[in-house]
């Protein structure tokens, strides 16, 4: 059966929710407005669902042009916030490194800080944004964890659930950006060097390290347990104690994706970083 692309989802703010595509371009910093936004706190960290699961009820949009976004959640009348890119630029903190970001305004501050119930502020990546991501391809992101593209097939969602007792796990709680569909092997992501599909090509950086993130109901935005971690922990550990389902790609290519579209894989790996991968 032939790989292709069975969902795209872009997160336009770190920590939302996803917007399902049918198409979209692959920039070298990831799919079309991928993380681009970011809330921050009162000192100018971001905010994450680790600490912040509401974020997974915020359902943000962009309009075509890339003029305009959209704050939806529950029970919040919608916020339609004319994006800014000529605003002073401020210093943002990422997992500890220093960024610049664009502050949004006073609108989206205030709607922000009802819905999450603390003080928040709206950052829009620069246009002169140039993060350098490293990883075994490098490559850049805007405000993505770490690399511009997270790619998760079903073959290996379809292996977790296998092995949870329980409901199964959606894909929502890994919020990749690729999901592929067609392959019988679980774990291929992490062996695919170099994909090619639609117009585009990507390069494969690192393995996708876990977090509490998913532990966290992506419908509801609150915490639903210990999977699929506890289940993870039992064979997806690496040699470094961390926990590792899907991957992260730069881009090499930049082009348009669609849904349904072929992925071919001209460069297999045999392991990652000097170890073989958890089976």
């Amino acid at each position: 059966m032939t790989a292709v692309i069975s969902e795209l989802i872009s997160y336009p703010i770190k920590g939302c929710a996803g917007v399902p595509l049918g198409e979209t371009v692959l920039t070298r910093a990831g799919l079309a407005h991928d993380r681009s936004f970011m809330v921050v706190d009162r000192d100018a960290t971001f905010r994450s669902q680790r600490r912040d699961p509401r974020l997974a009820v915020i359902r943000p949009s962009v309009d075509a042009p890339g003029e305009r976004l959209t704050l939806r959640a529950s029970g919040f009348e919608d916020l339609h916030v004319p994006i800014d890119l000529d605003a002073p630029r401020r210093e943002v903190d990422l997992f500890g490194q220093k960024y610049r970001g664009i502050d949004q305004g006073e609108a989206p501050a205030e709607w922000l800080s009802s819905v999450l119930g603390s003080p928040s502020r709206l950052m829009r990546v620069p246009p002169e944004h140039d993060r350098a991501a490293d990883g075994l391809t490098p490559g850049t992101s805007g405000y993505a964890d770490s690399h511009a593209a997270h790619i998760l097939s079903r073959a290996t969602l379809d292996e977790l659930n296998r092995r949870v007792s329980g409901p199964p796990v959606p894909m929502s709680r890994f919020r990749p950006n690729i999901v592929i569909d067609g392959w019988d092997e679980p774990h291929r992501e992490d062996l695919a060097h170099r994909v090619v599909v639609g117009e585009a090509e990507l390069g494969y950086a690192k393995l996708a390290v876990r977090c509490a993130v998913t532990l966290v109901d992506q419908d509801s935005g609150e915490g639903a347990g210990p999977e699929p971690l506890r289940t993870l922990a039992t064979y997806r550990r690496t040699a470094k104690g961390v926990v590792v389902f899907g991957a992260k790609f730069s881009v090499l290519r930049p082009g348009r994706l669609a849904v349904g579209d072929a992925l071919t894989v001209p460069v297999w790996a045999e392991s990652r970083q000097g170890e073989p991968l958890p089976v």
